[in-house]
Formats: structure tokens, C-alpha cells, sequence
């Protein structure tokens, strides 16, 4: 068997293996309670405001919004603290020793991160549709047009977030490079309300990066009928498939060199000058 090929192989299961013993902890799981709780709390006060333009309740355009963000904050912030922490513990130093040991490690973060994506979204989407059930006529076509769209979000995303966790000199600097900037985008981008009452140049920004698109994306897919509530009144397909294949081709074009020179420089000096960095921060 190619060298490359079982590398991969073991990436995959690596990466099963990784998401089971993730699921099995409180805190995976006291995480995503919170984060629905949290959802469910701003969709509640919602529920009983009517978008003029569209007819619908806010929170029926919120609940697939929120979706989307998820895979922004999964992607980019959920990666970059990964990378961050396995290279503080010497875990990627480790992958690096073996033959094909990258190609492998990178594999099973991807798994990994995109499976407790889906796990937190499947949470969510739960939580949500007790206080949201219209979503719940949603049409098969709608559904496959939105996993397809969580898909492209993935690809968008996980590349920043893995350049990201290269780049930064611990977890909590990825967290603060990640989280907080995603966050902001969300507060411009019509997550929680809609985008057309923002000014233009907010607009203008919030619809440059990917936070936005995903939003309007599973908007169109699971709210069709909210479509008067957006910019131009319509579904921009096109413009959406667009920005989203852009961050995914740049960054999957940024990502690879940047993580072959941090695999370069990982050495047991540099693990334990970060070890010894994490024990003065944490002492």
C-alpha cells in the first residue's frame, strides 16, 4: 500500500477515534448544552417579532443563521485552538517523528473538528426547532441545499483556522484571533437580525467575508420565503457560491506551505520553550 495512502487511512480512524473519546467527556457536551441553551434564550425573545418585509418571525430567520455561524466558529476558532494546544503538548512534534505522520495528523483534525461541528449543530438545530418548528416543513430539496452549504462552509473555513493555529504562539492567541473576530462579524453580518437595517458600509464589510454568506445561505435553503428580508430583496446564489469558493480556494492554497514551514520549525527545544511559557501563565 502507498505510503501516502495508509497515512490517510490512519488520519481517518485517528480521527474517529479522537471524536468518540471527545463525546464521552462532560465538558464536549456541558459545551454544546451551553451553546444551545444560549441559542434557545435569544430565539425565545424572538419568536413574537414579525419581519415586515418577509412576513416571517425573527426567530424562524435566526435559527438557520445561527447554524451557519457555527461552522464559522467550529472551522476557524475550533481548529486554531486544536493546532495551538497539540503544539504546546509536543503532539504534533510526535505526528512529525513518524513517516507520512502529518499528512495523517492533519487528517484526523479535520475529521475530528467537523465531526463535533456537526454534533454541536445537530444540538442546536434540536434546541432550536422546540421554540422554531416551522423549519420543520422544510422541503427535502431544502435540506440537501443546506448540508451542502454546511459542507462549503467547512472548506472555507477550516484552512484559516489550521493557518491560524500555525501562526499563533499559544491557545489562548488563538482563541482571541479566532473566537472574537468571528463574534464581531456575527453582531454585522444579520445573524440576529436583519442586515438591511445596518448602514451601508457595514453591509459592505459583513458580506466580504464568510459568516454572512453561510447565514444567507442556510437562510435560503431553510427559509425560502424570507427572501423580500434580504439585500436586493433576493437570494444571491452567485454571489454567495462566489465569496464562500474564494476564502476556500485562497485558503486552501495559504494553508499547506504555512503548516509544512510550522512542521519545520517543531523541535523538543521549541515544545518545552512553550511548556515552560504555559506553566508561567498558568502559575
Amino acid at each position: 500500500m502507498n505510503a501516502t495512502v495508509h497515512g490517510i487511512q490512519l488520519g481517518f480512524l485517528r480521527g474517529v477515534i479522537e471524536l468518540r473519546n471527545s463525546l464521552r467527556t462532560w465538558d464536549e457536551w456541558g459545551n454544546n448544552i451551553f451553546v444551545a441553551l444560549a441559542f434557545a434564550v435569544v430565539l425565545y425573545f424572538q419568536r413574537d417579532t414579525i419581519l415586515d418585509e418577509a412576513t416571517v418571525a425573527l426567530a424562524t430567520v435566526a435559527l438557520p443563521s445561527m447554524l451557519g455561524t457555527m461552522v464559522v466558529l467550529g472551522g476557524v476558532s475550533g481548529t486554531a485552538s486544536i493546532l495551538a494546544f497539540e503544539r504546546e503538548d509536543g503532539t504534533l512534534l510526535r505526528a512529525k517523528a513518524v513517516p507520512h505522520g502529518m499528512v495523517g495528523y492533519l487528517i484526523s483534525k479535520i475529521m475530528h473538528s467537523a465531526g463535533l461541528m456537526v454534533v454541536t449543530i445537530t444540538v442546536v438545530l434540536v434546541a432550536g426547532l422546540i421554540l422554531v418548528p416551522e423549519i420543520l416543513s422544510t422541503s427535502t430539496v431544502g435540506w440537501l441545499m443546506a448540508a451542502g452549504i454546511l459542507i462549503l462552509g467547512l472548506l472555507a473555513t477550516l484552512p484559516w483556522g489550521a493557518v491560524i493555529g500555525s501562526l499563533v504562539k499559544s491557545p489562548q492567541m488563538a482563541f482571541g484571533l479566532s473566537a472574537l473576530p468571528v463574534g464581531g462579524l456575527a453582531a454585522i453580518s444579520g445573524i440576529f437580525y436583519p442586515i438591511t437595517a445596518l448602514a451601508g458600509w457595514v453591509q459592505a464589510i459583513a458580506q466580504a467575508f464568510p459568516v454572512y454568506w453561510l447565514g444567507h445561505g442556510m437562510r435560503a435553503a431553510l427559509v425560502p420565503e424570507a427572501e423580500a428580508a434580504e439585500i436586493g430583496g433576493s437570494w444571491r446564489y452567485v454571489e454567495m457560491l462566489g465569496v464562500l469558493g474564494a476564502w476556500t480556494i485562497v485558503g486552501l492554497l495559504l494553508a499547506p506551505p504555512i503548516l509544512r514551514r510550522m512542521a519545520r520549525r517543531e523541535s523538543g527545544s521549541a515544545v518545552e520553550e512553550r511548556r515552560h511559557a504555559a506553566m508561567q501563565r498558568y502559575s
